[in-house]
């Protein structure tokens, strides 16, 4: 599929999604809503990569939702009022399902974020595993100035990110969160001097990841996702489930070992694609 509203390249098993629409602040059109979750399921079900890192040309990062989504009939206006807001429902939790995908991947995304990552695109980023900022970025809620909640994740993902008093005051007011402020409540890992420096460490970040067990990281990644949303218990029960089945020493293990003994870097095998798992042909 030819994107149009994002590039998507793969180099060194480390998959670069870079939004291209700067003259509009890379904002999420009608068409990002169709592209962004075919190229995720094709990346996470074709075990293209082992990483993700997710960009943006020009001035922003994103700023958001593109207003035009509104008005392009995807809202439909029967007038029985039950079935209008049932449809409305409907729109939303799939909206919320595309964000929820970055999230839902097997393999680690990282947001590189310059400029303002603005009210969708905070959602999207509280769903990336790990974020960074270049020295001039920021992030708001902005639906708070459209008379609105934020609704497609922000609100549920933010408070388990930062403080949950300083997400209420982002969500209340509005106001923009600077980059140093957001490295000081822990939401983003590393500020850089600039786009140019983020977007380079960040790629090196995401070789150094690649360059691990895929199996391991995507362990990593599911156990810890796992253990924020329960108990500690629960989250210890998980984790021996897991590696009663995942963990195969003789596999992953050996070639780690070997490779250290050897001198040499380790080469392990991809994820399993399940892309064709029902294909016969």
């Amino acid at each position: 599929m030819q994107y149009t509203t994002f590039g998507l390249t793969i180099e060194n098993n480390v998959a670069h999604l870079r939004f291209n629409r700067p003259l509009k602040h890379n904002t999420m059109s009608l068409e990002f809503w169709r592209e962004f979750p075919h190229a995720i399921k094709a990346l996470d079900e074709g075990a293209q990569a082992r990483v993700l890192v997710i960009s943006g040309e020009g001035k922003h990062f994103c700023a958001g939702m593109d207003l035009a989504v509104f008005t392009s009939g995807a809202i439909k206006r029967p007038k029985d009022p039950a079935r209008r807001n049932e449809h409305m429902r409907q729109l939303v939790l799939q909206l919320q399902a595309v964000i929820s995908s970055v999230e839902n991947m097997r393999i680690p995304v990282l947001a590189a974020i310059q400029g303002g990552a603005i009210g969708g695109a905070l959602d999207l980023v509280c769903a990336c595993d790990c974020r960074y900022m270049s020295e001039d970025a920021f992030v708001s809620i902005e639906e708070i100035r459209l008379g609105m909640a934020a609704d497609l994740g922000t609100l549920q993902r933010l408070p388990r990110l930062i403080a949950p008093g300083l997400a209420k005051e982002l969500a209340y007011t509005g106001r923009r969160m600077m980059s140093q402020e957001a490295l000081a409540s822990g939401l983003v890992n590393q500020v850089f001097e600039d786009a140019q420096c983020m977007l380079k460490g960040v790629m090196e970040l995401a070789q150094t990841i690649a360059n691990h067990s895929p199996l391991a990281v995507h362990g990593c990644k599911e156990i810890m996702n796992y253990g924020r949303d329960h108990d500690i218990a629960n989250a210890l029960k998980y984790q021996a489930t897991w590696q009663a089945g995942m963990l195969q020493p003789e596999v992953d293990m050996v070639e780690a070992m070997m490779s250290k003994g050897q001198k040499r870097h380790p080469e392990y095998a991809d994820l399993v694609p399940t892309d064709s798992a029902f294909n016969n042909s």
